[in-house]
């Protein structure tokens, strides 16, 4: 499953990105909010409920939208078991699949183009982790760094 959430900076991306969904992609996904405009939101009310779901499922994944993307990665980032990356690039979203396993990806609104935005968003959602096992050995450290916490 891929959840999809913003705050009122990524609003009208999120929107862009239904749209490519539905027409060019056809990729399913959940909607976590916002419904509508609220200049008043905060990041982390949809940042922490969407980690929570994809690290709850088997191979979800996410994409959270905010202004810079940095707010939304670092809630995100808090949740147990979420790997989330901040997406400037095709490249970056390609090598944090890759070598990261990321599960969500962070978009900023503010610096990227929608059809950047969408081409990163491809990127993403059709690269698997090369599971090499120097990468494997990695994440192995990270989880349990969070297992100790």
């Amino acid at each position: 499953m891929l959840y999809l959430a913003s705050d009122h900076a990524g609003f009208q991306l999120k929107k862009y990105l239904e749209k490519y969904f539905a027409n060019q992609s056809k990729t399913d996904y959940k909607d976590l909010g916002p419904e509508s405009y609220v200049e008043t939101d905060d990041f982390p009310d949809f940042a922490i409920p969407l980690a929570q779901k994809v690290v709850a499922e088997e191979d979800a994944k996410g994409i959270l939208i905010c202004g810079s993307g940095h707010g939304m990665c670092i809630a995100a980032n808090k949740v147990k078991g979420a790997r989330a990356i901040v997406g400037y690039s095709i490249e970056g979203a390609k090598s944090g699949r890759q070598h990261n396993d990321a599960n969500i990806l962070c978009l900023a609104s503010r610096v990227l183009t929608e059809d950047h935005a969408a081409a990163i968003v491809k990127k993403f959602l059709e690269t698997e982790f090369d599971g090499d096992q120097r990468l494997i050995r990695r994440n192995k450290k990270i989880e349990a760094l969070e297992k100790s916490l």
